[in-house]
């Protein structure tokens, strides 16, 4: 398998949900797609599922957030201190999109363990929660309320979520890498009231983690871009021959080098 990396910088929240749907649109049969990028303006997306009227337009337009659908399933984040990354891998029948979805959190495990072995407590969770009982819950809206099996966690705590889907011949998988916790800020944009908005802040603090949290010290994105590449290069046993900036032109939708 060919793989290529993609560096795209900071991006508006459609652009970045549009890039990642035309990457896997336009997905080649044997050529699978890195991509990392973050966010600007910091950014809620909900799941494709989601309903927009769980959120507060008002609210988060006067605080300058942008509000986005992502084309993959889950609840609301709010993308701010993040590196966000996404993997594009071209299947056939013979494809189990529940082993790339491990190996690719393998990968992201191997990086960011390269980027400061005091990350090397990073693991995967093991089990997977009552979805159905949990979405009955007002905490559900928020994505980074509970891990799901195979994501990543550093003790007990969610520090990289990630979503998956089928798109004709390939699979989109992309996720927010937490680097500090102004993430859980989303609960403030929700349309609940005080009391449960409170309460739910609470249960967040005790469920999520963050890379500036766990090593008290400032993010070097560069650097964690560049450990996140050689965490894939070795556990997928690939090397970049040219890494390069690509961008999205949005009323063409289409990808230019």
């Amino acid at each position: 398998m060919k793989w290529r990396f993609l560096n795209t910088g900071a991006s508006t929240g459609k652009i970045n949900m549009d890039y990642d749907f035309s990457l896997a649109q336009n997905a080649k049969q044997g050529e699978c797609t890195f991509r990392l990028y973050r966010w600007n303006p910091y950014c809620i997306s909900l799941g494709a599922n989601q309903d927009f009227d769980s959120i507060n337009f008002v609210k988060a337009n006067r605080d300058g957030i942008d509000i986005v659908k992502r084309p993959t399933g889950g609840r609301a984040i709010l993308h701010s201190e993040e590196l966000t990354y996404s993997v594009i891998y071209p299947i056939d029948e013979k494809t189990s999109a529940r082993n790339i979805y491990h190996e690719i959190n393998l990968a992201l495990k191997k990086g960011l363990q390269i980027y400061d072995e005091r990350l090397s407590g990073v693991n995967l969770e093991s089990s997977q929660p009552d979805f159905q009982k949990f979405y009955k819950e007002e905490i559900s809206a928020v994505c980074f309320a509970v891990p799901a099996k195979g994501e990543l966690k550093f003790e007990s705590k969610k520090l990289v979520g990630s979503a998956q889907r089928k798109l004709g011949n390939a699979i989109l998988q992309h996720g927010s890498i937490l680097c500090g916790g102004y993430h859980k800020n989303v609960v403030k944009y929700l349309n609940l009231s005080a009391e449960k908005i409170s309460s739910i802040e609470n249960e967040i603090d005790k469920t999520t983690t963050d890379i500036m949290s766990i090593l008290s010290d400032e993010i070097n994105y560069d650097k964690l871009s560049a450990a996140l590449l050689q965490g894939f290069e070795e556990h997928f046993l690939f090397e970049i021959e040219e890494t390069r900036t690509h961008r999205f032109i949005e009323d063409k939708s289409e990808i230019v080098v």
